[in-house]
């Protein structure tokens, strides 16, 4: 990629619109796609609001609707919900240079559907673990910087991986290119699958996971997570001190604890006191990507023959939330806390 080539960000919410800002206004040339007109709008003429801790600014980047693009574009940076995935990708094909690739800056396995579409050598991983909410049309919470790594999915080391890693240092100076991507990706997903858990009562991420009688729905998930990336011959890697291999088959249970001590210190030092998925149940009142990030790995493990029936209670529930069967409450979480148990116990 030359400097001069324009990043095609398709998904200006939390993730991309942040990187967004922080390239334009390092002076990266950077092309936004929103299905939002009122964002897509914002962002082109009042520009696009970064608040929060981290620091505030407003930058000015040209955007467009999908329905507005125009042109080839060699590297796009797909930062839509998991559960869009295919719909992008379908809309943004005809936009990718036929030596392009597409940036997975998502939660979840996307890459494996991306790679599906457009070919597993078009496609490159990322790991992305800062703290963002898209508040409106233009506005965008940052409340805490995080992880940032890139690689390509075969784990090699290219030029294009080497002009990416140096263009996220742009945003996160710490961030890391690595030659196992699938690793980082996997470890999100045991840290990613207790945050939906978190999301099925009214408390905060910190107060989730400090809770004495909750410990079990962690164990029990990242267990479960670890359990299945084991038997497809990941090894996980982690954020921080967040290490996901502690959960790992035939890993002692006391370095989990310590684990889930530091997750509840980590999520209480940040001006995003829940997640995403539960702004989307009790704010923004829309379905989450747990079907895509999470119900994923109860598939992958019914085909390694791993059980996940943690993650499929929580999955279960999730749904139920979302369909108004359920409230965001202490009992609906109390039912995955039983199943949790009876998982840990053998019972």
């Amino acid at each position: 990629m030359s400097a001069q080539e324009p990043i095609l960000i398709w998904g200006a919410g939390a993730i991309g619109g942040t990187l967004g800002a922080y390239w334009a206004r390092a002076g990266i040339p950077v092309l936004l796609v929103d299905i939002v007109p009122e964002h897509v709008e914002a962002c082109r003429t009042t520009g696009l609001a970064i608040t929060g801790p981290i620091e505030e600014f407003r930058q000015v980047i040209p955007a467009v609707t999908p329905d507005e693009l125009t042109g080839t574009y060699k590297c796009i940076v797909l930062a839509v919900k998991a559960g869009a995935t295919e719909a992008a990708i379908a809309a943004l094909a005809p936009h990718l240079a036929p030596d392009g690739f597409v940036l997975s800056a998502q939660n979840g396995l996307n890459e494996i559907a991306i790679a599906r579409e457009v070919g597993a050598a078009r496609t490159m991983g990322c790991f992305v673990n800062f703290g963002a909410d898209w508040h409106g049309p233009g506005e965008i919470l940052y409340g805490n910087a995080g992880a940032v790594v890139v690689g390509e999915i075969n784990g090699q080391i290219s030029a294009r991986a080497l002009a990416m890693h140096k263009l996220l240092r742009i945003f996160a100076p710490a961030s890391v290119l690595t030659t196992n991507i699938w690793g980082y990706l996997w470890g999100k997903l045991s840290y990613g699958a207790m945050l939906f858990a978190t999301a099925l009562t009214e408390d905060s991420m910190s107060a989730n996971f400090a809770d004495p009688e909750r410990l079990v729905v962690w164990l029990a998930l990242g267990q479960e997570v670890a359990a299945v990336a084991d038997a497809r011959g990941v090894s996980t890697l982690g954020f921080g001190e967040f290490d996901p291999m502690v959960f790992a088959p035939g890993r002692p249970e006391y370095p989990q604890i310590e684990t889930i001590a530091w997750l509840a210190d980590y999520t209480a030092k940040t001006a995003k006191t829940h997640s995403g998925i539960w702004r989307d149940l009790a704010v923004r009142k829309r379905k989450t990507e747990v079907d895509p990030q999470i119900g994923i790995i109860a598939a992958i493990g019914r085909e390694v023959g791993v059980a996940t029936p943690a993650i499929e209670t929580m999955v279960e529930l999730i749904h139920d939330v979302e369909e108004g069967r359920r409230p965001q409450s202490p009992d609906t979480l109390k039912v995955l806390i039983e199943q949790c148990r009876s998982v840990l116990t053998g019972a």
